[in-house]
């Protein structure tokens, strides 16, 4: 049955409603801005973009959602909201050792979320823009009755046949991983004040910073290219992660735990070994390798300024296992985040 709305509900409606540009005037003073360092974008003046691609090159595209209270918390600053939806993206151009270029996106917003929203979100895409050296291509803009849900396709460039995927993974390979594993994970407990009087302060704004600002390894990902067999970023857990790169390879991987790097704040969390390997959100690289390619591995961590460690193997067979400082398995209750 249609709801009547009377004289006062309606005032009720427009006192609840911020103020607003509309749909053309926030693409105009939020979003056209962003396009302007890109020609292709033709000033978001069209419904396409025109992309130049050089023969030598392919064009590597990508696409990631995010939605509020699945990805990120309602109460999340817009800037970082912005800034984590553009990070999850870079990262799986990294995973593939791509260069990334620009991207396109689509905001689905309720109309609780004014303008004053709007401008921190397109303030954080503007600082990673710089960061990155990407810029905004296009998109869409509408509005929706649910939770904010955000959809972001990178594109990146890489020459022809310079990709990694996660099928190349070969018995006698090593397993290496980027930075510290767990922090994004533990990070969202943080940010749900659920490590408060567990963790100091300082490490619980660390984590759940981790958790709101992933950190995409695109300059070592590019570096790895001819290096890596396989590679994937940790997005879904560890464990899980190396389960894919495993299962499209034909093959079975081996990690050991108590190699597995970890920041300091982790490393006081001891009791939380399941969600460290299992939890995701940490973005990092996770990658397999012949080990006499070991060498230019590492030295391209240090070109790129990021600590890489190997922390297993490759064999025949197939499955992940974890293994304990003695060697025996550790029986995980699951392996990953899983939507549905």
């Amino acid at each position: 049955m249609t709801r009547q709305v009377n004289m006062s509900d309606s005032d009720e409606l427009k006192a609840d409603k911020p103020a607003t540009l509309g749909e053309f005037g926030r693409i105009a003073r939020f979003f056209a801005p962003l396009a302007s360092g890109a020609p292709g974008a033709l000033g978001l003046t069209d419904d396409a973009a025109l992309i130049d691609c050089p023969l030598a090159e392919r064009l590597v595209v990508t696409v990631d959602a995010m939605v509020e209270g699945v990805h990120f918390l309602g109460s999340d600053p817009p800037d970082l909201v912005a800034r984590k939806l553009v990070r999850v993206n870079l990262s799986d151009l990294a995973a593939m050792a791509a260069r990334p270029v620009g991207y396109f996106l689509t905001t689905a917003l309720p109309k609780s979320r004014g303008d004053d929203w709007l401008a921190g979100f397109a303030a954080g895409l503007a600082q990673d823009q710089a960061e990155f050296g990407i810029a905004l291509m296009g998109g869409d803009s509408v509005s929706t009755p649910g939770p904010i849900t955000l959809t972001l396709t990178a594109f990146g460039r890489i020459d022809v046949g310079a990709e990694v995927r996660r099928g190349g993974a070969c018995p006698g390979d090593l397993v290496f991983v980027s930075g510290t594993i767990g922090d994004g994970a533990l990070g969202l407990e943080a940010a749900q004040g659920k490590l408060d009087g567990v963790l100091g302060p300082a490490d619980v704004a660390f984590l759940a910073d981790r958790y709101r600002l992933p950190r995409p390894r695109v300059v070592l990902g590019s570096l790895l290219s001819g290096l890596a067999s396989a590679m994937m970023d940790v997005s879904d857990g560890l464990v899980g992660d190396l389960g894919h790169i495993c299962t499209l390879s034909g093959v079975a991987g081996v990690v050991e735990a108590a190699r597995v790097p970890l920041s300091v704040a982790a490393a006081r969390l001891p009791d939380r070994l399941a969600t460290v390997l299992t939890g995701g959100d940490d973005y990092e690289l996770l990658f397999t390798a012949s080990p006499d390619r070991q060498a230019q591995i590492l030295a391209a961590a240090k070109a790129s300024g990021v600590p890489v460690t190997a922390i297993g193997r490759i064999e025949a067979g197939q499955g992940v296992r974890v293994l304990d400082a003695a060697g025996s398995d550790i029986v995980l209750d699951g392996v990953g985040w899983r939507h549905f």
